[in-house]
């Protein structure tokens, strides 16, 4: 059944986007502020030979031109000042969420409102600050075995760190800003445009390829079909819940008794969304970015036979992809998206009760069964998305883009992004009722005269 939400969301006249001069000019700001952002990434770290820049990512493999270098739009084949993109902020936020559902101590700063939330907020930026200085040293280091500077060096070597770290940190500070003056989550959006702009050059080259002859035409055309299929499979699961029934008893007020109501808890079917599929593929991606970076430096035994057994399409790599979207299915859920007890005590603050079910631990454990069986379909469905276009694209060599993360990330900022913009005309449209009932009520006081003296 479709709830009231719902039903005034689907009745929302998007003529009225005109109007809305507050939802215009936050679309408008948000667009400036990506354009910067695309714009940035094709600015390069200084000290770069480019020609030496371009041979080696065209022979590069898997590693760097996969899931890194769709995270950064492009920026890290072209070395731009936004080559470590988001990914570092990101990477800081899932470990704080992580830290403060394990350490009493930020678990309590989390509850303090407000200021909690700036300290835990000022932690991830310092944790951001960590990750891209590790990360832009090590990128460096790498840049200079790989014979890609002009003048390597320590020189080269503080430049480059603080350049890429400063472009992360800008990256941090745009997305914030989206976040708080545009429309849609700032950070989402980075990573979707970086995406979306890259996915024009991945079709072309999909398409050359069927023209040479390296891919045939069903093939191009069950690919398609493939990619329209996945995102209407996203789409519904994405919107999917389990509705938990909560009944609230009678209540007395004053001298009046009000009947209890009843409502539901929605559980959605994947409440980790997709970073499952992100850490995942991040692991995998591993081996092969480090070989890559160190100019194939593979002689020891244990990384040849990572780089043998872990390679894309591989048993080896599938098990351990399957294995690993689990686990972050469920680890993250239960520590970071859906906390039963926490659950449980909100219902019980608020008189609420699941019915037949104790408030407290027994509603705690119940809430737990639910979630758990649901998860079970939730995972199910991250890892179809996950591992069909995956064996697809190691047998056919379809571009990174037409991937289950890049599909499972476009169609969840697009859902977010499209409620947002609704929610907004949604409230114009009732500040528009509410200013059209003032005048009413203001122009009938005015036609209610007193009797005319004589």
């Amino acid at each position: 059944m479709v709830s009231a939400a719902e039903q005034m969301a689907a009745n929302t006249s998007w003529s009225a986007l005109g109007k809305a001069t507050d939802l215009r000019n936050r679309i408008l700001f948000t667009l400036a502020l990506l354009i910067v952002y695309r714009l940035g990434t094709f600015i390069p770290v200084p000290g770069i030979d480019t020609l030496a820049l371009r041979d080696f990512m065209e022979q590069a493999g898997q590693g760097i031109g996969g899931m890194v270098s769709m995270f950064t739009g492009g920026a890290l084949g072209r070395m731009g000042i936004f080559a470590l993109g988001i990914m570092p902020y990101i990477s800081a936020s899932i470990i704080i969420q992580l830290l403060t559902s394990m350490v009493p101590s930020l678990e309590q700063l989390k509850k303090e409102g407000e200021q909690g939330r700036k300290k835990i907020n000022q932690y991830t930026r310092f944790g951001t600050v960590a990750l891209a200085t590790a990360q832009s040293y090590g990128l460096a280091v790498s840049l200079e075995a790989g014979e890609l500077a002009t003048d390597p060096g320590m020189y080269f070597r503080l430049a480059c760190m603080i350049t890429l770290v400063g472009g992360t940190m800008f990256l941090m500070w745009l997305g914030e800003q989206i976040t708080q003056r545009g429309l849609g989550n700032g950070i989402s959006l980075i990573i979707f445009v970086g995406i979306i702009a890259e996915v024009p050059a991945a079709l072309a080259q999909f398409f050359a390829s069927g023209r040479s002859g390296a891919i045939s035409p069903a093939v191009i055309v069950m690919v398609l079909i493939m990619v329209v299929a996945i995102i209407m499979f996203v789409v519904f699961m994405e919107r999917a819940l389990r509705k938990v029934h909560i009944q609230y008893p009678r209540r007395q007020v004053g001298m009046k008794v009000y009947d209890g109501g009843s409502s539901h808890l929605p559980v959605k079917v994947n409440p980790a969304g997709v970073i499952p599929a992100i850490f995942a593929s991040s692991l995998l991606l591993l081996p092969t970015t480090i070989s890559t970076f160190s100019s194939g430096a593979t002689s020891g035994p244990v990384m040849s036979w990572l780089l043998a057994n872990f390679g894309p399409g591989q048993p080896l790599y599938l098990l351990f992809f399957v294995s690993m979207i689990v686990f972050f299915a469920y680890f993250y859920t239960f520590n970071v998206s859906f906390k039963p007890e926490e659950v449980a005590d909100n219902l019980k603050n608020q008189n609420g009760f699941v019915p037949g079910i104790r408030p407290g631990k027994k509603t705690a454990e119940y809430l737990e069964y639910v979630v758990n069986r649901v998860l079970v379909l939730g995972s199910g469905y991250l890892v179809l998305v996950m591992l069909l276009p995956e064996i697809l694209r190691g047998q056919f060599a379809i571009p990174f883009y037409f991937g289950g993360t890049s599909v499972l990330i476009v169609v969840s900022v697009t859902m977010d992004t499209i409620q947002q913009a609704q929610s907004h005309l949604l409230a114009h449209q009732y500040e528009g009722l509410i200013e059209k009932s003032q005048l009413g009520r203001k122009s009938k006081k005015r036609g209610k005269r007193g009797p005319a003296r004589r």
